[in-house]
């Protein structure tokens, strides 16, 4: 209950007193955001307009563009200005999570209600139609956040799940070679120590500009960065309270994780060799 108080006060902080650079950013303005043929694929809405702007390298990740340089642009200098203030002022910034000592959580200056838009009105459309249980009716909250990897920043980002059911990760910038994220099978939390198997390993290289869509169950990492550079990301964490639910009372098997479906499949194997040695007890 502290902690939760104490984050609260955090918050009303700094949207009382931090000043933006660019207001334009904490309203969705699409036009000047999204790019035109993103907009059109979702205004159609169905999955052959997603699937003309939207590779699937590796089933499951999804890669399509999205945003406009300019935003690109703004939100660096956005979130530059949000730390030069918290240095001037003091302020110690909460970070995204325990691996990211240089994250922001973007949520935590004002640009929360811009996501939740997003989210609705851009993002879900598209999980509607590659990821239906997961996001149900509607995502209920969302929490964005800025990432750097590299150099002087977090070197690189072991092997993680993420506290969302679908996740949005877009390469902002990127500077220098390496910084690949790989991907090692999607697991439910009973089999989340399960070593993946070589068809569940997938290594991407993130170029900016690119958005990557994945569950947030899909373990994942990013690699160091070979040379010197950077690598700026922001992520999306969408939710749905109703789906984790849900997921309380599937106890023996999620069609989602991968060693679940392994298991599964093992299981009708064995259960059909019994099978077919009964019958040759049979007829024998």
């Amino acid at each position: 209950m502290l902690q939760a108080k104490q984050y609260k006060n955090y918050r009303e902080k700094i949207i009382s007193n931090y000043q933006p650079r660019f207001r334009e950013l904490y309203k969705l303005d699409p036009e000047s955001f999204l790019l035109p043929t993103f907009r059109k694929a979702i205004s159609e809405n169905t999955e052959e307009s997603f699937r003309r702007i939207i590779s699937e390298p590796f089933p499951g990740v999804f890669v399509f563009e999205m945003f406009q340089p300019d935003f690109f642009e703004k939100l660096l200098a956005e979130v530059e200005n949000f730390r030069k203030w918290a240095h001037e002022t003091k302020l110690k910034i909460m970070r995204p999570n325990k691996m990211s000592k240089f994250g922001v959580v973007l949520d935590d200056f004002g640009l929360h209600i811009m996501l939740k838009q997003l989210m609705e009105d851009f993002i879900f459309p598209i999980c509607k139609v590659f990821f239906p249980k997961e996001c149900g009716a509607m995502f209920d909250s969302q929490r964005g956040s800025f990432i750097e990897n590299g150099e002087d920043r977090n070197a690189e980002l072991g092997l993680h799940v993420e506290d969302s059911e679908i996740t949005l990760n877009v390469c902002l910038s990127k500077q220098g070679e390496g910084g690949e994220i790989f991907f090692e099978g999607t697991r439910c939390k009973k089999h989340m120590d399960i070593d993946p198997k070589p068809e569940e390993r997938f290594d991407y290289c993130h170029i900016p500009g690119q958005a990557i869509l994945h569950r947030g169950c899909h373990v994942h990492g990013a690699r160091a960065a070979t040379t010197s550079g950077r690598r700026a990301n922001m992520i999306l964490w969408c939710r749905n309270s109703l789906f984790r639910e849900m997921q309380t009372y599937e106890k023996e098997f999620r069609d989602w994780c991968g060693q679940c479906v392994h298991e599964k499949k093992e299981k009708e194997s064995q259960c059909l060799a019994a099978k077919r040695k009964e019958m040759i007890r049979i007829i024998e």
